[in-house]
């Protein structure tokens, strides 16, 4: 490899955090005037699939051939990549998405912008490198994760870049996104620092109706302004998902928040603002849209579990000992305590992503976690030394299990009635 033409720049992800004084997590680089072998012969391996891609063999960066890509085909499958010792830096950063994310570095630390991304960053846009941005359906699923993961800082996506983006999803570029993908970007976005702006975004440029139609059919939708100030089943969704944040949800229990309501969507309008039997309706909505994008079981799980008994949660300090004995069984509380956990805090979240009712306190979760350390603490062996088997060994445990149910309601609410 001849070195007076070979260079490599840093590019992407760390220059741009790099200027937003922000930690860099990791690091990519772009080797301009190589070949494939000439990096095999420095010891660098191959992980790249569709285009050069290898890794250094101490480090482990990532290092990617100069590319061009042409586009032969809807979706973001369909791409010609060219990768060869005469592409360019410039030619390589102009195929990238974003202008905050077409800047690179030089091996003396010297900034390269031809695309203008260092005044982006100051201005706080998301605005798109070129017009070859419409050949790549996934960049629209990028805009909106990158806003939010910038939105605290500021960051919107410009108004010409959103103008294409409506564009791609008129054209039908968004039909073929892929359930991996999608999921993908969804699950990243999920776990930044404001994710309701990555479903704000989507709807921003008329992509969730196409990407998550259940979702985007809870907008407009009323609640009965008494329990939801707010009234719109969307904005309250994407408010307690702000919640869920704030409460330190892991992505999971996020996931939880954002389906949680969707039963809402397929209220008959003339039961507007009530929504009875959403709950269920709720849950098999949730099923069937894991299932359609590949969802994974954990995320899968707790989603279905938080629509299906979100409400009885929020109504335990008025429930019947044998009904909150149903409600840990039927989240499988006893054998899963971690997802427990989950399930209240989500109902936590919904509960606090109520317009004017985000401070409010929370004690049926507290009551909840009591009375699931209550009846863990029972345990079937004891009953089973004694002799008891089959239907007199389960009857005796759902009376011992009842009797501390109670007396837990009772000293955690004693003002309640008794029954």
């Amino acid at each position: 490899m001849n070195t007076d033409t070979v260079k490599t720049y840093l590019v992407g992800g760390a220059v741009r955090d790099e200027l937003l004084n922000l930690p860099v997590t990791e690091r990519d680089w772009v080797v301009v005037g190589a070949t494939p072998d000439d990096l095999l012969t420095r010891g660098f391996r191959p992980v790249g699939k569709d285009f050069p891609v290898f890794l250094h063999p101490e480090t482990h960066d990532e290092y990617a051939l100069a590319r061009t890509e042409r586009k032969t085909a809807p979706g973001y499958h369909g791409f010609h990549i060219h990768a060869a010792p005469e592409v360019t830096l410039e030619d390589d950063l102009q195929r990238r998405d974003l202008t905050i994310n077409a800047m690179a570095r030089d091996a003396q630390g010297r900034l390269i912008d031809p695309y203008q991304g260092a005044r982006d960053l100051a201005a706080r846009w998301l605005r798109h490198v070129s017009p070859a941005f419409a050949e790549d359906p996934v960049r629209i699923l990028r805009v909106a994760r990158f806003s939010a993961r910038y939105a605290a800082l500021g960051f919107r996506v410009a108004p010409e870049t959103l103008k294409l983006m409506r564009a791609m999803v008129a054209n039908g570029e968004v039909d073929h996104l892929t359930p991996e993908r999608v999921w993908a970007e969804t699950v990243r976005a999920l776990g930044e620092v404001c994710p309701e702006q990555f479903i704000e975004t989507l709807r921003d440029c008329d992509a969730l109706a196409r990407i998550f139609p259940e979702l985007d059919r809870l907008f407009g939708v009323p609640q009965p302004p008494m329990h939801h100030p707010e009234i719109d089943t969307g904005v309250h969704t994407l408010m307690a998902l702000t919640q869920a944040v704030r409460l330190g949800a892991d992505v999971v229990t996020r996931f939880a928040v954002l389906v949680h309501d969707f039963g809402k969507g397929t209220t008959p309008c003339e039961e507007w603002p009530r929504h009875v039997g959403h709950e269920d309706r709720g849950a098999d909505l949730v099923r069937a849209f894991c299932q359609r994008l590949r969802i994974p079981n954990l995320h899968r799980e707790l989603g279905v579990l938080t629509a299906r008994y979100h409400t009885h949660c929020h109504r335990a300090l008025e429930l019947r000992p044998g009904t909150l004995l149903k409600i840990l069984q039927g989240v499988d509380a006893l054998r899963k305590p971690q997802r427990f956990a989950q399930f209240l805090l989500a109902c936590e979240a919904d509960a606090r992503g109520r317009l004017g009712l985000e401070q409010r306190d929370y004690p049926q979760a507290e009551l909840l976690r009591c009375i699931y350390q209550a009846v863990s603490s029972i345990q079937a062996r004891p009953l089973v030394e004694q002799g008891l088997t089959g239907l007199a060994l389960a009857e005796t445990l759902r009376q011992q299990r009842l009797a501390v149910i109670t007396e837990t309601r009772r000293i955690f609410n004693p003002v309640v009635a008794p029954d």
